[in-house]
This record gives structure tokens, sequence and C-alpha cells, in this order.
């Protein structure tokens, strides 16, 4: 296993599309879990991705609003995908750790939530070319 990510932005995407194409597979299953957790990634991996361009510093972090944080002080815009960065990153934690209470995830929510991922990808790839 190589012990360094790559640092280019395009790499990442390709890794973050991986992701979305898993979501819909695992999301026509009604495997929502799974889909949630790949939800995440692929945001995590875009907003990394977008974050490299600007020059910015590599780090191992999951927590999709620091993420953000990031991308508003290069752009406040992104403002408006907080709330889709504070559930995807509930369903990283809620697909990474197991639970005494179930999952109560549903897939219209699902789709929603993947709706405006791709919304936020694409704003990325358009300030990202």
């Amino acid at each position: 296993m190589p012990d360094k990510e790559s640092l280019y932005p395009l790499d990442w995407f390709k890794k973050g599309q991986q992701d979305l194409k898993a979501v819909e597979t695992l999301l026509s299953s009604d495997n929502l879990e799974i889909a949630a957790f790949h939800i995440q990634q692929a945001i995590e991996k875009y907003l990394k991705g977008y974050l490299l361009s600007k020059g910015w510093q590599l780090r191992r972090i999951h927590d999709l609003e620091e993420l953000l944080n990031e991308a508003i002080s290069y752009d406040t815009s992104f403002e408006k995908f907080r709330p889709l960065c504070q559930v995807a990153t509930e369903y990283y934690i809620e697909e990474r750790y197991p639970f005494l209470i179930p999952s109560n995830l549903n897939k219209q929510e699902l789709q929603e939530t993947l709706k405006d991922a791709k919304e936020l990808v694409k704003k990325i790839k358009n300030k990202v070319k």
C-alpha cells in the first residue's frame, strides 16, 4: 500500500466519481447504509481535490464540515453546502461504527443527499479546470 496520497486534484476527483457511481448502484439494490457511506466519501474526495488545487496541505481528515470551512476560506459561496456536509459526516460515523439503535436512513433522503452532493461536485469541477 502506498504511503503517500496523490496531491493532484484530478486523481481525487476520479476516486470521488467512483464513489458516486457506487452510491447509485447501492441505492438501486437498497443497500442504504453503505450508499450513505459512499456519499460521504465522494464529498470528502471532491473537497480535498478542490483544496489541493488551492495549494492546501493534504491532511488525513474525514470531517466534511472542517473541509468545508477550509473551502470557504477560498470561496464563501461554499457555505450553502454546510447542511449537506453535516448530514454526510453523520453517515460516515453511522456506517463505520456499530450502534445499538438501528439507522433510520431512507432511500428518498439518500437520493436527495446524492442530488445535493452532485451539485457540490459540479461547482467544484467548474472551479477546478
